[in-house]
């Protein structure tokens, strides 16, 4: 994939052209994606310039408050510096703020076709608990299947909590377990039974099967939604 810097605004010669056709060339690729329906990273890699540019047009400090994990000590100084000469030099100004005008445009406009999409798949997921939910279901399995294969891939998870700029976000990590041939011995219960059977460190698992009847790209697309969506049905549905 094409790939922007982190501070590809602010690097080298400050051009609206320039800027500009590295952009759209960095967009183009990135609708590439899009039109496969493959959404990881390029909708993630989109919306942190998008982020990015926004922070540095409304206020330098926002950079540092907001992105301390991407972007490393020297970049943000990079930008403190060329913030600093933004207000000391009229015509650098006018033309960085083009710059960035034109590219929260377009981003936007790419950004809102990935959430498209991502709402897409989303909607066609269904959810449903395996047998009885336990209290703790901050572990446990997911059956991932769509229409591509007759198969289940079972994925285990655990839930994680990180705080953010005062708030408390869900997150999940998941590992890749096996695949199972989905057949009439191979329901949720039964593979459900078998994990418990062989995997005995969860001795009473929440296990959640997540199905779609269409066909996406499973490492781009279907999984980390899948994942999201997990975590957005265990919030709102608690056992």
């Amino acid at each position: 994939m094409k790939a922007l810097s982190d501070t590809w605004f602010a690097e080298g010669y400050i051009d609206f052209e320039l800027k500009k056709y590295a952009l759209l060339a960095y967009l183009q690729e990135i609708n590439r994606y899009f039109n496969e329906n493959k959404l990881y990273p390029q909708l993630g890699d989109v919306v942190f310039h998008y982020n990015n540019l926004l922070a540095f047009k409304e206020n330098k400090q926002f950079l540092q408050q907001h992105f301390p994990k991407r972007l490393t000590a020297v970049n943000i100084e990079k930008l403190q510096l060329l913030y600093e000469q933004m207000i000391a030099d009229d015509e650098l100004m006018e033309e960085l703020e083009n710059i960035i005008q034109y590219s929260l445009q377009k981003m936007n406009s790419t950004i809102r076709e990935g959430t498209e999409i991502y709402e897409f798949v989303e909607e066609q997921l269904n959810i449903t608990p395996v047998g009885l939910i336990p209290l703790d279901v901050q572990e446990g399995y997911m059956l991932l299947s769509d229409g591509r294969a007759s198969d289940t891939l079972v994925y285990q998870y655990r839930l994680t909590i990180f705080e953010r700029h005062d708030e408390r976000y869900r997150g999940i990590h998941t590992e890749y377990i096996s695949t199972y041939t989905r057949n009439l011995a191979h329901t949720g219960n039964s593979i459900k039974t078998d994990l418990i059977r062989h995997r005995r460190h969860l001795p009473n698992p929440a296990v959640y099967t997540v199905e779609t009847d269409l066909v996406f790209p499973l490492t781009e697309t279907l999984l980390p939604i899948a994942k999201r969506c997990l975590v957005k049905y265990i919030t709102v549905n608690p056992a």
